[in-house]
């Protein structure tokens, strides 16, 4: 049942009484208006008072007949001030009082479209719209804005009359003036480009105009939220405070709210702090000595539970950087140039972040602040997700450098411990010692390849993997490393498709995961590694990063330990971050890990609960089963099977004189002619003998001056039958597409041992 129909029942005498009561609560609202509001008033009451008249008549008129019931409702509307007309449904107009003859001209046989077109333009749809709702509502109401014309279009259903339209010119108070009803704040809609979408009634008041775009009503061109900032106005430039909230599809509502009161010659300015309840925007209103002494249901929301009047600010937010005690102060005495900054809540429940701009007031003679707050929190998330993403490609490239002068020393090393091996025995005295030098330089090289793992800069050597018998290969060595409190379970799908990676490098991935789950596990438990298939039908997006659909291989570990803090599951990655005592980790286990992981083309992922438990889980893209491969060792097998040093010739090119000086004794020592250049330009004149037969070019990647694949180019052109051995103390990747170009050539990671070096030699000779 409408409303109009509940009114309809009632009693004639009930209308009058109910008319009376709100003629009293009127009158007792009215002294607590102000001139704007009084007006505003004065037309919602007239509405009213109609709506309640004419329903009064149809009412008591059920004896009288139709044409009575319109001639009543004609009486009625005939002396008022305003056009107030009656049109049937489809907008015929029946009736149309003087003030709509006076407005309007003649109306004799138009409709209410035609009668407003020339003034109002097309607003068919908009008189359709109105006609509908009041149809189902009993009345509605709209402002209608053209470019020489405000409106205040109002409409009642009136039964089988039709309806009852009043049409009443808006009357515009001075451009510049910002009312203080929270229920008409001047409010902008704006498009992504800056464009004025729309603008509220009070928004086209206190402009004057309708405004196109931002740069013609901001002279300062950029938008600072919680600042007053200049507004271009018919009256000139006018200050307002300026609040913005997130309208969705990439707009913005800007608010225009009256500025705060700097000094008591002007309280008209100060808004009464009850209007800013309603607001979309937070704001807070902070005595001098920072404590709360209000806000409103917004700035509830964002803070939390903790917001209550009387809380300091310092109880509320933090990462000032300074005492904010000090901030106030500073703000208070206009001694800031920057009035905001970001600040984190100290709320418990999740991380949150806001941008803080404080403004002076002054009520009743006080000095006070005003702080509007903006949700930083997804701000923040992405610097925050930037830096780190600076801070580890500058460690990778840190690690990757230290790693290279690494390698080289420890080549130097580990060969001439090697040289030295060769002249002793396991009976001589200093045999014991120069195992022990060798021990500790590959356990050095070890953590350079962690290293190197992490900034992904290491070799690979991917071979196809089958992780059942992998992990079953494995099983061993696991089991020691967890002990015997912790129980380890292997969980594999019988369908599992292969995937492509270096066994080895994923051993270490394993070891280092178990290692960990054991490690949170002090007092025992189990540790579940399980493989199984995964087809992703679309993307999946977490973290940051975004799965490619398709099918997958997914190795998890699980633990049932302590679980991992919220605020430190996303550092676990980085390096040389550990959440063990001193001396029980070095902070590389989990990084290495990752780089391994990433570089071999797969995702690592963690999830964890405090008190529950621990997730690994890795994403391998998988194999197709008709695909095959020959592994290293068996390659390596098949090429060297009954190879034995035949000698030859060597030119080896190596800018780290020990290294150099490692290299050519111990091909000398199998029995190959060298000839040693330090840099490429030696190399090059070395080849000008055309006289000299070079078999194998052994030579550095990265030297000063001309590097090693741009100066085996040169050679190659006049002696395209050599072949070369690259070695170096980066990657294999930093030789990139230049290797591939190259014909028959391989690489050789540093540090190598003397075999490894002769061996390579060699198998590039058969």
């Amino acid at each position: 049942m409408t409303v109009a129909n509940r009114f309809a029942m009632l009693a004639p005498g009930r209308l009058v009484l109910l008319s009376g009561i709100a003629v009293i609560l009127g009158a007792a609202a009215w002294l607590s208006l102000t001139g704007l509001q009084r007006q505003a008033a004065i037309a919602s009451a007239a509405s009213l008072l109609c709506v309640v008249v004419v329903l009064a008549i149809l009412r008591s008129g059920q004896r009288f007949s139709r044409d009575q019931h319109l001639n009543a409702i004609c009486n009625f509307v005939l002396n008022d001030s305003a056009p107030s007309l009656i049109t049937q449904s489809d907008g015929l107009i029946t009736y149309g009082n003087a003030a709509a003859e006076r407005t309007f001209g003649p109306i004799a046989g138009k409709t209410l479209a035609g009668l407003v077109q020339d003034r109002l333009g097309h607003v068919s749809p908009i008189l359709f719209r109105l006609q509908s709702r009041a149809a189902a509502t009993g009345s509605a109401r709209e402002e209608i804005v053209s470019n020489s014309n405000q409106l205040l279009l109002a409409v009642h259903d009136i039964g089988p009359s039709g309806f009852a339209w009043r049409i009443e010119p808006v009357n515009l108070q001075g451009a510049g003036t910002l009312p203080s009803d929270s229920r008409i704040l001047p409010m902008l809609m704006v498009g992504r480009s800056g464009a004025i979408l729309s603008m509220n009634h009070a928004a086209r008041q206190f402009v004057g105009a309708r405004g196109k775009s931002l740069d013609t009503l901001f002279p300062d061109a950029v938008i600072v939220p919680g600042t007053v900032m200049d507004v271009a106005t018919v009256a000139g430039n006018q200050p307002a405070l300026i609040a913005q909230t997130d309208a969705g599809a990439g707009r913005r509502a800007i608010y225009l709210l009256p500025p705060p009161a700097v000094d008591a010659s002007t309280p008209e300015l100060t808004p009464d702090w009850h209007v800013f309840q309603d607001m979309p925007i937070p704001m807070v209103k902070i005595a001098p000595d920072g404590k709360v002494q209000a806000f409103n249901i917004r700035a509830s929301k964002l803070i939390g539970v903790s917001l209550v009047e009387g809380a300091h600010l310092s109880a509320l937010m933090e990462g000032l950087g300074r005492s904010i005690t000090d901030w106030l102060e500073d703000t208070l005495a206009g001694r800031l140039v920057q009035k905001s900054e970001f600040l984190r809540l100290t709320r418990g429940d999740r991380e949150a972040f806001v941008q803080v701009t404080l403004n002076r007031i002054e009520e009743d003679g006080a000095p006070a602040l005003v702080a509007v707050l903006h949700d930083a929190t997804e701000l923040k998330s992405l610097e925050a997700q930037f830096v780190q993403s600076q801070k580890m490609q500058a460690i990778g490239q840190l690690a990757g450098g230290v790693a290279h002068d690494f390698n080289n020393l420890l080549t130097a090393i580990s060969g001439h411990c090697d040289l030295l091996l060769l002249r002793h025995d396991q009976g001589d005295s200093d045999y014991a010692d120069l195992v022990q030098i060798n021990q500790n330089a590959n356990r050095a090289a070890a953590l350079v390849g962690q290293l190197l793992a992490f900034s992904r800069k290491q070799t690979l050597r991917p071979e196809t993997l089958d992780m059942r018998d992998t992990l079953a290969d494995l099983t061993h060595l696991l089991n020691r490393l967890v002990g015997e409190k912790v129980t380890l379970t292997l969980s594999h799908d019988p369908l599992l498709q292969p995937i492509r990676a270096d066994k080895r490098q994923l051993e270490q991935v394993l070891m280092n995961l178990v290692v960990n789950a054991r490690d949170a596990m002090p007092s025992g438990g189990e540790i579940r590694i399980v493989t199984q298939d995964l087809t992703l039908t679309k993307p999946l997006t977490r973290d940051q990063v975004t799965v490619p659909e398709g099918n997958y291989v997914i190795i998890k570990v699980s633990d049932d330990g302590k679980g991992i803090a919220q605020d430190k599951l996303q550092k676990v990655f980085e390096p040389f971050f550990t959440t063990k005592r001193t001396g029980e980790g070095t902070g590389l286990g989990l990084s290495t890990a990752y780089g391994i992981i990433k570089q071999s083309g797969g995702y690592i992922f963690v999830d964890s609960t405090e008190g529950v438990g621990t997730d690994f889980t890795l994403y391998f893209p998988a194999l197709p089963q008709q695909v095959q491969d020959v592994s290293p060792k068996e390659a390596e097998v098949v090429a060297v099977a009954g190879a034995v040093p035949a000698g030859g010739v060597i030119l080896l090119v190596e800018d780290e004189a020990p290294v150099r000086a490692f290299a050519s004794r111990a091909l000398r020592l199998r029995g190959y002619t060298v000839l040693e250049a330090e840099s490429a330009e030696a190399a090059l004149e070395t080849l000008q003998d055309e006289t000299l037969k070079i078999d194998v070019f052994v030579t550095d990647v990265v030297m000063p001056g001309m590097d090693g694949p741009s100066w085996v180019r040169e050679a190659l052109k006049v002696r395209p039958d050599v072949r070369v051995v690259f070695v170096s103390g980066y990657a294999e990747d930093s030789l990139g597409e230049a290797q591939k170009k190259i014909p028959n050539s391989v690489f050789l990671p540093k540090p190598f041992s003397l075999s490894d070096l002769t061996d390579t030699v060699n198998k590039q000779l058969h």
